[in-house]
């Protein structure tokens, strides 16, 4: 610049030529600049520290920007306001909030004027951190000082709130805001619209929408997305898609986030058809499908067993130049092995290493328990060791897999190896493990020592599921041993969770094979009745039969009526069966009771 135009470059040339270096992420050149700066006797000032500093932030060496700082002072220069805003910043950045308040301190100390700007600096980070309750009281203690709270304090705070679920308290700050005499802005409903359809508050954030469009702000892809994605979980797709076309209307064209709301709706709703309509639909208005799509789209046909079809897009993938996953990969294999098509499943698992993506525990744990499933055991025992080879630890899911397959075929001893391999790997053997393995003891007829492991593990204190009790219920019961089969029901009622259908139906069943007292089997089906599980047909009838023939129809009668109240017999059916039973056509009346409640769909609960 000197040789050519005769000009010496200042102060001010070098800080215009730095900050551009600084804000274009040119770190490395910006030392070159300020060494010849330097070297050429230009004076720094205060705005060649803060660009210097704000560099140093940028490359996130804080410390050495707290020590330029106070090397001002040799150049006779002290921080001004952007000096110590540009600091907080950087430690906020860091997520160090503590580091930002002592810079603060420091400002205070040095008697340095504020403004707005540093207050929400400071604001943003309470709220960066979660900590909006403190950040709402720094506000109160600053407004005492004279801050104002401007439009951007607004935002932050109504920001800050929403993604903490305070999602009421954003919308008392939002009145605020507008008695104030602020217009909320795009970010500002984002956040609130945004904040609502986190906590499932859909209609609200409908509502908050209406009242963006009548002020004027025009909505983004991003607003319509969040209502767009809350209305497919909830199974609103049919709503989800109106709103995508009345944003299409308003010149909002649907992005990749939108339309992967509306296929996995589709998907999860049970529309596949549309969903791949929708697809093509998506392609052909140049919105190009990213991995998340096709992932969608590969999971529902490998659920549905279309795995032609899920490869055929996976192809597809490949020639639109999207990079296919360990997701995509591990969906496909997870999806060969359910339809126990594991030599393909293998293939897909091949194909990884060709198309040079890691394998992970997922994909492991999943072709290990396709192997195990298929009795491929020897396979799967070598799976895992080329699983620790390639550096993965095996976890609970691995162990289980191979011990679910030696318990299911009642080698025991090899079973309780597993258990024994994984405890001493610092594997913790959990619920599922010890339930398998208990399962396995009762099946190889080892009932006792299936107890004693029971009490064990009662005594470490962790909470079994009734998976864990059914199998020594059912061996109890198988050897009438009903009275301690019952005390191991009461007892999963008060210290594990409570029993489920297969429990009652394997109590229900022992109480009226056991050939105990007829009364308590008919003080059970009462009780489970309540509690909600239909007793199973057959073994009604048994019960039916013992009550008939001690001439306790009564009892019977009042007991079917029980039943078909819960199971909701219509007003015709309960009609029909009450019918013969009135007139003592007993066998009649179980028939048509019987056939009502297996022609039914239980609910959640019965079986």
């Amino acid at each position: 610049m000197e040789k050519e135009f005769g000009v010496r470059p200042g102060t001010h040339t070098y800080n215009f030529l730095l900050n551009v270096l600084v804000d274009g992420n040119k770190l490395v050149l910006v030392e070159t600049v300020h060494s010849k700066m330097l070297s050429d006797g230009v004076k720094p000032d205060v705005s060649t520290f803060n660009i210097l500093i704000k560099a140093l932030c940028k490359a996130h060496q804080i410390r050495p920007a707290i020590l330029l700082m106070e090397e001002m002072a040799n150049y006779g220069l002290a921080p001004d306001e952007k000096t110590f805003t540009t600091l907080m910043q950087g430690y906020i950045e860091e997520g160090n909030l503590g580091g930002a308040l002592r810079v603060r301190e420091q400002m205070v100390a040095s008697q340095c004027a504020w403004s707005n700007v540093t207050i929400n600096v400071l604001i943003n980070g309470f709220c960066k951190e979660g900590k909006v309750e403190e950040a709402l009281i720094f506000v109160q203690e600053m407004a005492n000082e004279g801050f104002c709270p401007d439009k951007f304090t607004f935002n932050t705070l109504i920001s800050g709130l929403c993604k903490v679920g305070h999602v009421n308290h954003a919308l008392e700050i939002l009145d605020l805001m507008l008695q104030e005499g602020f217009d909320p802005d795009l970010f500002t409903y984002n956040a609130v619209i945004s904040g609502l359809c986190k906590t499932g508050e859909v209609k609200e954030a409908m509502e908050v929408l209406s009242q963006m469009l009548s002020r004027g702000c025009t909505p983004n892809a991003v607003t319509y997305n969040a209502i767009i994605n809350t209305l497919c979980k909830d199974n609103q797709v049919q709503e989800a898609t109106e709103l995508a076309r009345f944003l299409t209307s308003k010149g909002v064209l649907p992005d990749v986030s939108t339309f992967n709301s509306l296929i996995q709706g589709l998907c999860l709703s049970s529309n596949f058809s549309i969903a791949m309509d929708l697809f093509f639909e998506m392609k052909t208005k140049g919105c190009k499908p990213d991995e998340f799509t096709y992932n969608i789209l590969i999971d529902c046909l490998c659920t549905k067993g279309k795995l032609d079809e899920a490869l055929r897009l996976l192809k597809d993938m490949e020639s639109s130049g999207c990079a296919r996953s360990v997701i995509t990969y591990n969906t496909l294999i997870d999806g060969f092995c359910k339809i126990k098509k594991i030599e393909e499943a293998e293939e897909i698992f091949d194909q990884m290493e060709v198309q040079g993506v890691s394998r992970n525990l997922v994909t492991y744990n999943t072709l290990i328990d396709g192997l195990s499933k298929c009795k491929r055991v020897d396979e799967a025992a070598q799976l895992m060791d080329q699983m620790l080879m390639e550096g993965l630890k095996p976890d609970k899911f691995t162990y289980n897999s191979l011990l679910s397959y030696f318990c299911r075929t009642g080698d025991i001893k090899k079973a309780a190896d597993i258990v024994q391999t994984m405890t001493t790997n610092g594997c913790e053997p959990d619920v599922v493990t010890y339930g398998t393995l208990i399962q396995g003891l009762c099946k190889a007829g080892r009932t006792e020592i299936a107890s004693r492991l029971l009490r064990s593990i009662q005594m470490k204190g962790m909470v079994l599921t009734p998976r864990a009790y059914n199998p020594v219920l059912q061996a109890l019961f198988k050897r009438k041993r009903i009275k301690e089969a019952m005390r191991l029901f009461r007892e999963m009622e008060e210290k594990s969770e409570s029993p489920d259908a297969v429990s009652y139906k394997i109590a229900f069943r022992g109480l009226c094979c056991g050939g105990g007292p007829i009364a308590e089997a008919v003080d059970f089906a009462v009780e489970m009745t309540e509690r909600g599980y239909i007793p199973e047909t057959s073994t009604f009838y048994m019960l039916a039969e013992g009550l008939c023939a001690l001439d306790m129809e009564e009892t019977l009668v009042s007991l079917v009526e029980k039943v078909m109240v819960k199971a909701r017999f219509s007003d015709n059916e309960a009609a029909m069966v009450m019918g013969f039973l009135r007139i003592r056509k007993f066998e009649d009346g179980l028939a048509s009771f019987g056939r009502v409640l297996n022609s039914q769909n239980p609910q959640k609960g019965y079986w």
